[in-house]
């Protein structure tokens, strides 16, 4: 049966898996550094690119390639590019696109370290950016510069799950000839494929919902043409940002279950956000779920489903924030997301710690916002948790 004709859950499964001398249910894990070649000539052969064989892991492993090619087929992509960790993929596409005198434009509100490097690192090579409320594209367009080289964005963005119209923002990149990359860890392909939408780039935090399991660090970069895929492999090469075959084995195994991990986090997720938006104590909620969502409609358009990602800001403030961070039980008090494990967490002490007080207001980053990843344990243990710790606030 053709890859391309199974379901989502199916080609979760199989797509990619390669083929195995010994006939294995399971790929094995090639846990080698190097590749013996069987001659001079083949290995000539394989250096100048006259034959697939592999080389050298940092240059390509068949474990590694059959978990790119598993996640480039969710993502409708051309190609994969895994790496070792979220933020090596996010330097990849930085590192490819920006140089000196370049400018990006990114969304204000990102994962903490995708958008601290551009503020402390990337200016030192003469690079600018710009940080926008990119859920209005508008904001987006106003932003370019001549020296414009790339469009950056998270939607959900995070912490707070602004939704960004990608369909809208490809527009206007096109009339500038501008890339545009798109952190779709929040959603992962099972929720969300921007490259559908138009996007160039798609990249991952694969420690979070592709693995979710928690127990690896690891990224991944889909292009949605070969052009692109060329420009980004040969920076992730020599920079040596590759990932480890071990680690890429533990994550096509977790991606195996990502759809039906989702649909039952997301299913929690939507009573939380119900019992949470009720509740005295809580100022407001944003959750792609709830119609009190800005992009609530957006949403619904533009992803399958909510997800299991929500935040929702405690009328106490900052003081509120930390005791409940001290008070739950149930739920790990601790970053990352997308796992399998209800995860709690408050930016504002924490994550976003080190944005100045302007830089967190503008990104919506309030003094008592709270970000919930949510699991998949039975939703009435997760609430009860949630409530036990709000009666401590």
């Amino acid at each position: 049966m053709k890859q391309k004709n199974l379901g989502f859950n199916s080609k979760a499964v199989h797509a990619g898996t390669m083929d195995d001398v010994r006939n294995s249910a399971i790929s094995p894990i090639y846990q080698t550094s190097t590749f013996r070649f069987d001659s001079a000539d083949h290995g000539a052969k394989c250096f100048a690119g006259e034959d697939t064989g592999y080389i050298y892991t940092r240059l390509g492993n068949p474990t590694i390639k059959e978990l790119e090619d598993a996640v480039a087929i969710l993502e409708n992509g051309y190609g994969g590019i895994a790496v070792s960790s979220g933020m090596a993929a996010v330097n990849t596409v930085y590192m490819t696109y920006l140089g000196q005198g370049k400018h990006v434009v990114a969304h204000n509100s990102l994962y903490g370290p995708s958008r601290g490097v551009l503020e402390t690192i990337y200016p030192r090579f003469g690079i600018t950016a710009s940080f926008v409320d990119a859920t209005d594209p508008q904001n987006v367009a106003d932003a370019i510069q001549p020296d414009t080289a790339l469009i950056y964005l998270e939607t959900p963005a995070n912490p707070t799950i602004g939704i960004t119209d990608l369909e809208a923002v490809v527009r206007i990149a096109r009339q500038h000839q501008i890339p545009v990359c798109v952190d779709n860890t929040f959603c992962s392909p099972y929720l969300q494929k921007p490259l559908e939408l138009g996007v160039d780039i798609v990249l991952h935090s694969m420690t979070k919902f592709i693995n979710g399991h928690a127990d690896i660090v690891a990224g991944m970069i889909v292009t949605k043409t070969k052009e692109e895929y060329q420009k980004l492999r040969p920076v992730m090469v020599n920079m040596g940002f590759n990932m480890d075959p071990h680690q890429a084995w533990l994550t096509r195994r977790g991606l195996k279950t990502l759809g039906i991990r989702i649909e039952k986090a997301q299913e929690n997720a939507i009573q939380v956000a119900q019992y949470l938006e009720q509740h005295p104590k809580v100022e407001w909620v944003l959750y792609p779920g709830l119609s009190s969502h800005p992009q609530y409609e957006l949403g619904k358009r533009q992803m399958k489903g909510p997800g299991s990602m929500l935040s929702f800001s405690l009328k106490g403030g900052f003081e509120a924030g930390k005791r409940m961070m001290d008070h739950v039980q149930l739920a790990l008090l601790a970053v990352s997301l997308g796992g399998i494990e209800t995860l709690i967490q408050h930016p504002a002490s924490m994550t976003h710690s080190k944005l100045s007080k302007e830089a967190k207001e503008t990104a919506g980053i309030t003094e008592g916002l709270v970000r919930l990843s949510v699991g998949i344990e039975e939703v009435e243990d997760i609430i009860k948790d949630l409530e036990q710790a709000l009666l401590k606030v």
